[in-house]
Parts: structure tokens; sequence; C-alpha cells
């Protein structure tokens, strides 16, 4: 079983994640400014006296409140719009596998290189190893090549689920009857971690997904061995 240590949050693992780590921060840095002057001005309400109760308008004052909000408003959409672009952008990916929603398992398809099929299920609580994560190992993995740009397709045979890999900054949805696409380009090795984010059913929170990253050239002899 993994130990305390060992529940953390990964680390960004792609473009699109680290610029998404960058907007939070610089919408939280917004909102902090927003709240500490709010803050100090309802703390000067109630220890000054009302000088100004006898205002009936101030036309200045009410032309400030309204542009402020206006101004803070373009700098929060500027980047979220920039970044909703690159969530979208498919730009010529090397690879594409085709995964497969099903209650509740996945199913992949690489079949650029030749018909490679696999299931994966979730680990049985009694099959996991030392330092494996409950709940969230698979018995078959996706590899795939880091520094690679790569389309996902997503589908699913039953009812809608979710692809989400939160350390990658994908969630696509997989419908029934429809071919959604996403988009990965992975910085470093590693095993990377999610779930289903669709609530699909009894089983929901049964179906993960482990996604291993390694070179070019091992993930052509896995697929030569496979």
């Amino acid at each position: 079983m993994a130990t305390w240590s060992n529940l953390n949050f990964q680390n960004a693992n792609s473009p699109i994640m680290e610029q998404l780590i960058m907007f939070h921060d610089h919408t939280m840095m917004i909102i902090l400014m927003i709240t500490i002057m709010v803050g100090y001005m309802m703390s000067l309400i109630m220890i000054k006296s009302f000088n100004n109760r006898f205002m009936l308008e101030n036309q200045m004052i009410e032309l400030i409140w309204t542009i402020l909000p206006a101004i803070m408003l373009i700098f929060i959409a500027l980047p979220s719009i920039k970044i909703l672009y690159m969530l979208e952008e498919t730009s010529k990916p090397m690879i594409s596998i085709k995964t497969i929603g099903h209650q509740w398992y996945w199913s992949y398809e690489y079949s650029d290189f030749k018909n490679i099929e696999f299931d994966s299920y979730m680990k049985p609580s009694n099959d996991i190893e030392m330092n494996q994560f409950r709940l969230l190992e698979t018995d078959n993995k996706v590899v795939l090549p880091y520094n690679t740009q790569t389309r996902v397709l997503m589908t699913s045979s039953d009812v809608i689920h979710s692809w989400t890999v939160p350390v990658l900054g994908i969630k696509v949805d997989a419908s029934p009857g429809r071919i959604n696409q996403g988009n990965l380009l992975m910085n470093r090795p590693g095993l990377f971690y999610g779930q289903c984010s669709e609530i699909c059913g009894a089983n929901h929170t049964f179906m993960p997904i482990l996604l291993e990253s390694i070179n070019m050239s091992s993930f052509i002899n896995w697929i030569k061995k496979y």
C-alpha cells in the first residue's frame, strides 16, 4: 500500500497544466487584492463615523466602481481565452490512440502502428503491491512517449464518461455515438493517474486511468513486443 508521504499531488507534466496553474495563481492574486480592499473598507466603516451619510450621489465614485471591475475582468478573461484556445488546438499529432469508456472500465486502441487493443480494469485491493495506490492502479496501463504530440480520441459504448488526468491538464467527455479529442504533450517520464470524472453509474469511482510516459525508443520496443 502507498505510504502517507506519497499521498500528495503530482507536479504538472504538460504545457497546458503549467498554464492552468499559472492562471490559477494569477486569478487568486486578483481575488486576494479585492478581498483585502473590501475588508479594509468594511473595517473603516466599523471604526469611523459616517462622515458622508448625507451624500446623495457622486458620479465619480460610480464611474470608478464601474470601470475597475471591468478592467479586472479583462485581466482574467484574456489569459483564460488563451488557455481555452490551447486546450482545443491540435497541431500535427504524431500518435493517435482511441479511448472507449464502458461501465466500468476503459478500452484502448493503438491503430497507428498495428492493431493493438486492450482493456484496462482497476486492480483489486488484494492484488495491490507495495507503493501502489488503492483504487488508482490498473491491470493494463496506457503507454505513451513524452515530448511527443499525442491525440487521444474518446468515445463511449454505453453512457457518458470523462477521461481525466489532472497532472496532464486533460479532461474530455466520452459520449456514445460521438468522437471527441484531446491533446497530450508530456514533459518527462513517469506514472500519472486519473479517473472518470463523469457520474456514470454505481461503479463510477472504480474505473481509474493509469498512464506511463516513456522515451520514444522504449515506446517503439513496447509496440514491437506487444
